[in-house]
């Protein structure tokens, strides 16, 4: 039996690797860096099939901007450190902003508001429907309706 799919948040500041670099790159990057414990554990989590929101961070704009895939379970990278790849799978069809994201009752106990600093946060299914359904869903999920 397949592992059950997970969701999960990964952010950015768009100055160091953006939505527009992750397409660039062919749609597949390791996704390194990430230095806070808890982050870590969290990406040591990760299988092959789970998917991500891609979040830009930074004073310009906290908001969701796409989704990718897991491709690439956890390694221990050239650089000594620990990494997973992913692969863009589609732009959101609306960007969804932090403060719309706070302003919906759906999403009150939202894991990236209790860890706001976190660069890597797991997302429960049911958060993950809302936050698709106020962005009209992302390029790619093959025209789910969610608004069901």
């Amino acid at each position: 039996m397949g592992k059950k799919v997970q969701y999960w948040l990964l952010k950015t500041e768009p100055g160091q690797w953006s939505w527009e670099d992750q397409e660039a790159n062919g749609g597949t990057s390791k996704w390194d860096g990430v230095k806070n414990k808890q982050a870590q554990k969290y990406m040591k989590s990760m299988n092959v099939g789970d998917l991500c929101f891609f979040y830009h961070s930074g004073s310009k704009g906290r908001r969701v901007v796409g989704t990718v895939s897991v491709t690439r379970e956890w390694y221990t990278d050239d650089a000594g450190g620990g990494a997973v790849d992913v692969k863009a799978v589609g732009e959101m069809r609306r960007a969804v902003d932090l403060e719309e994201m706070k302003r919906d009752d759906g999403l009150k106990s939202f894991r990236l508001f209790k860890q706001p600093r976190l660069s890597v946060v797991p997302v429960e299914k049911d958060f993950w429907d809302k936050i698709c359904e106020i962005g009209g869903g992302f390029e790619g999920d093959g025209g789910v309706d969610w608004n069901e």
